[in-house]
């Protein structure tokens, strides 16, 4: 005979499920009489589609495509005269497409979010497409078969894509766009470092090397394991513009490459390598910009915290407990010391306990000249707990976690809450920004061509293509729009629009010359 079903029944799951939303419910007022508040978690709209007519649609559906393209041409006419600078090789005579229309031609592929070349080529040539977007660009004459583009990448300076990008979010810092999310006057970069794509033969002489294991544990003839394979990847490492509202716009790209590397000491490039190149760029283009650079724990050594002094950058570096160990000891046994440095503090519908330790001297040996340095630095700690409901259950458990950074600047009571919560906290928002590359429509991981040059060019016209979309994001005008419909049902919307005829030529050539200022939220 068997058992019976221990497993509850369809209205024991619903009534389950109605006593945890009161249990949330109940929570949500306990903290708010405590003065805290749970951060409210953006979804779209969940209801049919307010347009009762055709008429209604195709107004709301100009109205978003007016926001999005003027967004988008507030910042071109600083694009176009950049590029315009670019040395372009090829023969006048046989020119059809001039260099600036195919670059702008590649962002907006991305923009729109098409996933491959093949697509952008076969979308945007519809005639429909193409009519509308010269219409909305009369930059643009005509569109060129993406291989059109891919040898023009193939032959230029594609480093001038990057200084492209970064001219463009200079137009907007010195236009004091952000001047509302800095942090004590310092503009948050974020830097951290993500693999593009793999593959297991090698295609260029550029890639790095690495070898994979399968999980067996089989010995070859000559020890080594049989399954051990070698994989050829791509890596970059990012710097984007971090701020506490959580805009994230990308802002430069350094790629590692296998000729970077140490070839006397058979060392590839790694991420600290490319720190040191990436911060000269970032310091050679912003070279008076107040910066506050955010980094993880790989980070957290003497020749990066030494570069950041140089260059007279703030940091907020995360500590982890197997790094630094001299330095944990010392903060160890000072906090035991000094019962003052003590800070409690309400944040969301968190209580934060915060303790620091100023003026700690580390000690490391230079790897160039193999003299002792020493860096004075200040370590932060965060001990917060908050309390929900269990999964499952009506239970209200409480939920503890810990935060220790390093800090530039000497830390007090009043320079926490900023220093950690708003600028060292949203350091992962480059990883948000990075996985939205990689799965939100924008292909990171699609190399685009096997050559190396092509594929870097791609990779700065993506993080371009994605910072207009960032921007127009957080505009005031796109606000309904992306409460609505979300980011990428809006920009499908706009795609799907300007690919069919919703809206009338002289609609959309008042589009083109009508006024575009960027008014951000």
């Amino acid at each position: 005979m068997s058992k019976r079903s221990r497993r509850p029944g369809r209205e024991a799951i619903k009534q389950q499920r109605k006593a945890r939303k009161q249990a949330q419910r109940q929570l949500r007022d306990k903290q708010k009489a405590q003065g805290l508040e749970a951060p409210s978690s953006a979804t779209i709209a969940n209801h049919k589609c307010p347009c009762k007519t055709k008429e209604e649609e195709a107004e709301m559906r100009l109205d978003a495509v007016s926001a999005q393209l003027k967004a988008y041409r507030s910042v071109l006419p600083v694009l176009l005269k950049r590029l315009g600078k670019i040395t372009d090789p090829r023969n006048p005579r046989k020119i059809k497409h001039k260099l600036t229309v195919l670059i702008i031609y590649g962002i907006l592929c991305f923009a729109f979010q098409m996933a491959s070349r093949r697509e952008a080529t076969r979308e945007m040539t519809k005639p429909m497409f193409m009519d509308n977007l010269r219409l909305l660009f009369p930059e643009i004459e005509s569109l060129p078969h993406h291989d059109t583009l891919a040898r023009l990448l193939g032959q230029i300076d594609v480093s001038e894509l990057g200084k492209a990008h970064a001219d463009m979010i200079d137009h907007l810092i010195r236009n004091k766009k952000f001047c509302r999310y800095l942090i004590k006057g310092a503009y948050p970069i974020a830097i951290d470092g993500t693999q593009k794509f793999k593959r297991t033969e090698i295609w260029d002489a550029e890639c790095l090397e690495r070898k994979a294991r399968t999980g067996k544990n089989e010995q070859g003839a000559d020890g080594v394991p049989e399954d051990e394979n070698k994989q050829y990847y791509v890596y970059v490492l990012e710097a984007n513009l971090t701020f506490h509202n959580g805009m994230v716009i990308p802002l430069f790209s350094e790629i590692l490459s296998y000729s970077e590397g140490d070839n006397e000491k058979d060392k590839q490039d790694c991420e600290q390598r490319a720190f040191h190149r990436l911060a000269k760029r970032l310091k050679q283009r912003f070279p008076r910009l107040s910066i506050m650079v955010l980094l993880d724990g790989l980070y957290a050594n003497g020749p990066i915290m030494e570069r950041c002094r140089q260059y007279k950058w703030d940091y907020m570096i995360v500590l982890k407990d197997d790094s630094l160990p001299s330095v944990w000891e010392e903060a160890g046994k000072l906090l035991t010391l000094d019962q003052a440095n003590r800070y409690r503090h309400k944040w969301a519908n968190r209580l934060q306990r915060f303790e620091w330790v100023n003026d700690i001297d580390y000690r490391y040996r230079c790897p160039k000249t193999g003299k002792e340095k020493k860096i004075p630095v200040h370590v932060a700690f965060c001990s917060e707990c908050w309390e929900e409901i269990a999964t499952g259950s009506t239970e209200v458990v409480t939920k503890t976690a810990r935060h220790v950074w390093i800090s530039s600047r000497p830390l007090d009571a009043r320079t926490m809450h900023e220093r950690c919560n708003l600028g060292g906290r949203h350091r992962w928002g480059i990883e948000e920004g990075i996985l939205v590359e990689k799965h939100q429509g924008y292909v990171y991981e699609h190399c685009f061509s096997y050559d190396w040059k092509v594929m870097s060019g791609y990779h700065y016209l993506m993080r371009i293509g994605h910072a207009l979309n960032v921007l127009a994001r957080y505009t005031h005008a796109l606000g309904k729009h992306i409460r609505e419909l979300g980011v990428r049902g809006l920009i499908a919307l706009v795609r799907s629009t300007i690919a069919a005829p919703w809206i009338d030529a002289d609609k959309l050539r008042q589009i083109a010359v009508g006024p575009c200022q960027l008014r951000l939220e």
